[in-house]
């Protein structure tokens, strides 16, 4: 239900304030300045993107959680969703999300809403007891470098 709300209330407001700013300032200002934000999103995005994916390459070659480069990189994304959409709501709240203190407030706020469950299992390991001590001799039927197998023959 609440979804169906967003999807009623935020094209309402993003209406009204097209409304009041292009009564305030003019429509041409008015749409210099969403085309303005967009491209200072994009560009916005595209460089915390980057950043945000160096943070995840970094967390898994160190071999810590990447847990977190990885919701930072899906509020980068949601936030070029916001950004794509035309609107001053929509776009203040993308350019919000691409400010990393935000992200981590946001982060932070969702994180008390979630439990989260680990379980552990243990298992057992066999003794090496089938493990098969062996020599082999590599048997070549030409001295070309080629397997012997039939099918490598042209």
């Amino acid at each position: 239900m609440w979804l169906f709300l967003v999807f009623i209330v935020v094209p309402l407001i993003e209406i009204a304030l097209f409304l009041k700013v292009g009564g305030l300032i003019g429509f041409w200002p008015t749409l210099a300045i969403i085309i303005g934000l967009s491209f200072f999103g994009t560009w916005l995005l595209r460089t915390q993107g980057a950043m945000a994916f160096n943070d995840l390459r970094r967390s898994v070659a160190e071999l810590r959680d990447p847990g977190e480069p990885m919701a930072h990189g899906a509020m980068i994304i949601f936030a070029g969703l916001l950004l794509v959409t035309p609107g001053f709501l929509t776009d203040a709240l993308g350019l919000a999300l691409l400010i990393r203190p935000v992200r981590a407030w946001v982060l932070r706020r969702i994180a008390e809403r979630i439990r989260i469950v680990t379980v552990a299992s243990a298992t057992t390991t066999r003794a090496a007891d089938d493990v098969i001590d062996a020599t082999y001799t590599e048997v070549r039927t030409k001295d070309d470098g080629q397997s012997p197998s039939g099918w490598t023959r042209h």
